[in-house]
């Protein structure tokens, strides 16, 4: 896949996290279902029609998929939520990581607790920095 499509998933899995935020769904719980579900893995593969379907389709294949796990509540600021699912995204095309493993070494509130001092790095340098904030954790 070439790297203007790359990018173009990336900004539209971004846009489905704000799109989250605007449902007023729960940023917590929803990056983790997101994350950890089948969407998510289709959107790891090389090619998944699901890739270009759009963040409201994904949206309600999400709704779809985890009712249970999506809840109302406290939502994080629309840069943050961008962030996350851009970075997200990113990751799995910088490393081959798949979304379930990444979000292990990065749950959301590690990502919102990053957004102020990486969001103006590269995505390879926060990547490769959360990547080792994890891994110095692991060691502890």
């Amino acid at each position: 896949m070439n790297k203007s499509l790359q990018l173009a998933l990336c900004d539209t899995q971004g846009k489905l996290f704000e799109l989250s935020g605007t449902e007023e769904y729960e940023s917590e719980s929803f990056a983790k279902a997101f994350m950890t579900t089948n969407v998510a893995a289709d959107m790891d593969k090389d090619f998944n029609h699901i890739q270009w379907a759009g963040k409201s389709y994904i949206l309600s294949r999400m709704e779809d998929e985890c009712k249970e796990e999506l809840k109302k509540g406290q939502v994080y600021d629309t840069e943050t939520l961008y962030w996350m699912g851009y970075i997200y995204r990113y990751w799995n095309i910088y490393t081959g990581e798949r979304s379930r493993d990444i979000y292990k070494q990065a749950p959301a509130k590690t990502m919102r607790a990053m957004y102020l001092m990486y969001h103006t790095m590269s995505p390879e340098m926060a990547i490769d920095r959360l990547k080792d904030t994890y891994n110095a954790k692991k060691k502890i």
